[in-house]
């Protein structure tokens, strides 16, 4: 014998999962957290026994309910399943998970449409973060077809745009974590900053590479992932993360001087594998960084005038743009963070668990 478990298997950006109601999984976390391995087929490096994609990207899970939280229309749970370890992290976000949030529930009727467009506010249990999320739903359905593109997903969809109220120290005590803009450790210069992902960011010319690097050649880099793998464990003492070897946090990311008239360009780790792309909330953290005066992007990013700044990402597989809106009378502080995903429903029903779990 066997549970069945609803759900929809669903894109979000450039990753992907299955998306459950809170309600069809155990409302104890340590049996919610054993299902979820199982649906995933972790701990093992092909996922072989799950629908786990044996990689970082699609061995992600969001779990959605209504809200109670006044002014919050909906909740999302984003839970990061380990591909092969036994570990189910809920502590970071996921902004690409969160572009499938709003058409998982309105194709679930969890909430109803509101015209030709439907915003709803959500809120991120993980990060306690707000967002407002916009979708298409022309004849009160979701549609998945258009022509917005982003880089990493082929081909072309309906927009969909996130508007985040407040990320700034989504996991930390705040934006700058350790109280400084600039840090050392091990005689490496770093910025590490926090919003909407905890980061930790270095010029990659400091670690003897270009930043230019593929995926494929930063992660049989044994010698450079070694050498992160060691600041990682150092910054997250810095950062008030206490010991984060088994943490999926902080993320790791290489800059260097953008290359394809971009703003930056980046190599980022998640945080042992290189990122084929970039997270969402990674780019929004790096876009912060690089209007923060003295970050260790300075002499690097090329930047936008005005209050209002357009900050191009490269990433390995193209570029992300972040939309930021700098406060007047502090350029210190960053009041808007906006972007663009799109999303995409590719199977429904239901999957299988062990009965014995």
């Amino acid at each position: 014998m066997q549970k069945a478990i609803k759900t929809l298997y669903m894109r979000g950006g450039t990753s992907k999962g299955p998306f459950f109601n809170e309600a069809d999984l155990p409302s104890d976390k340590a049996l919610r957290d054993k299902t979820l391995l199982a649906v995933m087929g972790s701990p093992d490096r092909r996922q072989i026994d799950g629908i786990g994609g044996a990689n970082p990207l699609t061995s992600k899970v969001g779990i959605v309910s209504v809200s109670n939280t006044p002014g919050v229309d909906l909740n999302f749970l984003f839970a990061q399943v380990v591909v092969d370890k036994a570990l189910v992290d809920t502590t970071p976000n996921c902004g690409n998970m969160l572009a499938a949030v709003v058409p998982f529930a309105l194709e679930t009727g969890l909430v109803k449409p509101q015209g030709d467009t439907t915003t709803l506010r959500v809120l991120t249990l993980n990060t306690d973060m707000q967002c407002d999320i916009t979708v298409n739903t022309p004849n009160g359905q979701v549609s998945y077809e258009g022509d917005a593109r982003i880089d990493g997903v082929p081909g072309s969809s309906a927009p969909i745009t996130i508007n985040f109220l407040d990320t700034a120290g989504s996991v930390c005590s705040g934006l700058l974590p350790t109280g400084k803009v600039l840090d050392v450790i091990d005689g490496i210069e770093m910025t590490c900053i926090d919003n909407g992902m905890p980061l930790v960011m270095m010029r990659a010319k400091d670690l003897n590479r270009t930043g230019y690097e593929s995926v494929t050649d930063m992660n049989a880099d044994t010698e450079l992932k070694a050498k992160l793998e060691d600041l990682r464990i150092k910054a997250g003492h810095l950062m008030g993360l206490g010991d984060v070897t088994s943490k999926t946090y902080p993320k790791m990311c290489l800059i260097a001087p953008p290359k394809d008239g971009g703003s930056i360009a980046t190599r980022c780790f998640i945080p042992h594998v290189c990122h084929d792309a970039i997270g969402v909330l990674a780019a929004v953290t790096v876009g912060t960084a690089c209007v923060l005066d003295g970050s260790i992007t300075q002499g690097i990013a090329n930047v936008p005038t005005g209050n209002t700044k357009k900050v191009s990402v490269e990433h390995p597989t193209g570029e992300f743009t972040v939309e930021l809106e700098i406060d007047p009378n502090n350029p210190q502080n960053v009041t808007k963070a906006a972007l663009l995903r799109t999303a995409r429903l590719i199977m429904r029903g239901e999957v299988m668990v062990p009965e014995n779990i």
